[in-house]
């Protein structure tokens, strides 16, 4: 017993610095120094399997010899898990990727196809895996969590580029005179209250803006619907925040109202307005009423308008939409937009470092969805189609006294 535990208090002093090849290799150094029955007492005494102080002594002796680099010899240790259980990869593929490579109609279709859910259903296959060995058999497949990226712009029209091209350079030739050009678009629809507002703001420590965990309408409160005009040449902004709905009339009376508070007193000696806008929404390039309201514009300032829309499915390279409203969205994230008023100090505070500046004011007016211009007000619009793409591109000019419709 004496030897026995004089072995034991070698070990368990030695046990902290040693890797389990130098545990081998101690237990079979001490086992054939005892020589004859000292496997026994090395594996009574440490607790150590006999075939672990066996191997240890053949290392030993370099009859198994481990590289130095190596704490087991190749191919030791426990065997992974897809190789114990054959086809276990291609079952966690099938989970992963139901509508390609297995049953459409899998429990998992719809559901967050998180690593616990998988393991779950794989065990209910006859596959007995933990959550660990599923995301360890991803990796090892090439998945990763990955949320959505918005990259696909569907159907790629023909003439895209033209089209860019042709707004470029309209565009060059309105400033050149030194006429206003404008891009116009509605901001994201916001909700009025005390609402999560993505984006992170300066707070004392440990105290978040608290916000309500639903987001459901208060109708005392409603909702805002900002749009915007961005002057191109002048890197200034108006922003119209509407509270009924975003028609066709509402974008015109903001583009009015701009005229009449900014637009007159930067282009005194205007004779022209070039506007440039997506292909839908309230100032689509099919709509009746927008080019109404237009006409009634360009008769009211005296003003000939002229139009560029963006190709369909481009929207994100409208000028106003990186040069005014992401600057708009970064100075109000993390604040919930409680009232109109608190909406219009957010956006008119807007700044940036190379000079923008923006004005906002509120318009409180309904603008209803069912207004629908007449046959005989569409064909007194003075409307001239571009020779190039006329359905995107055309130029409205002040009606006439005796052609004014109403």
């Amino acid at each position: 017993m004496g030897l026995e535990q004089d072995v034991r208090e070698k070990y368990h002093a030695l046990l902290p610095a040693m890797d389990e090849r130098h545990r081998r290799l101690w237990a079979g150094t001490e086992a054939r120094v005892l020589g004859r029955g000292g496997i026994a007492v090395v594996a009574r005494a440490t607790g150590l399997a006999r075939n672990t102080i066996v191997r240890g002594l053949a290392e030993l002796s370099d009859k198994q010899a481990t590289p130095p680099s190596r704490v087991r010899r190749a191919g030791a240790g426990r065997k992974r898990a897809a190789v114990q259980a054959p086809g276990l990869t291609v079952a966690l593929e099938e989970l992963v990727e139901p509508v390609t490579r297995g049953d459409p109609e899998s429990p998992l279709r719809w559901t967050s196809k998180s690593t616990r859910h998988l393991a779950e259903e794989l065990n209910a296959r006859g596959y007995e895996v933990s959550h660990t060995v599923v995301t360890g058999l991803l990796h090892e497949l090439d998945y990763s969590l990955q949320a959505n990226r918005k990259t696909l712009e569907g159907a790629r029209h023909p003439d895209r580029n033209a089209q860019f091209e042709h707004i470029n350079e309209s565009v060059k030739t309105q400033l050149k005179r030194r006429q206003p050009a404008i891009s116009v678009d509605t901001k994201k629809k916001e909700l009025v209250g005390r609402f999560k507002n993505a984006g992170p703001a300066w707070r004392p420590k440990g105290n978040p803006e608290k916000v309500k965990v639903h987001d459901f309408m208060e109708p005392e409160k409603g909702k805002a619907i900002p749009y915007g005009v961005y002057d191109l040449g002048r890197n200034l902004g108006w922003v119209s925040v509407g509270v009924d709905h975003d028609t066709a009339a509402f974008a015109v009376a903001t583009i009015r109202r701009w005229w009449r508070e900014l637009g007159r007193k930067h282009y005194p000696r205007a004779t022209s307005l070039l506007i440039t806008a997506d292909s839908g929404g309230s100032n689509g390039s099919r709509l009746r009423l927008w080019k109404w309201e237009l006409q009634r514009l360009a008769t009211q300032t005296g003003l000939v308008i002229s139009v560029c829309h963006l190709p369909p499915g481009t929207s994100k390279w409208n000028k106003i939409e990186h040069r005014l409203f992401s600057f708009i969205s970064q100075n109000w994230r993390g604040q919930p937009l409680i009232s109109h008023a608190a909406i219009v100090s957010l956006i008119a505070a807007t700044k940036t470092h190379t000079g923008l500046k923006v004005r906002c004011a509120l318009d409180p007016r309904k603008y209803p969805k069912a207004v629908k211009p007449t046959d005989k007000q569409m064909r007194a619009i003075d409307l001239r189609p571009d020779t190039f793409h006329g359905d995107w591109n055309y130029t409205i000019h002040p009606q006439t006294k005796h052609k004014i419709v109403k």
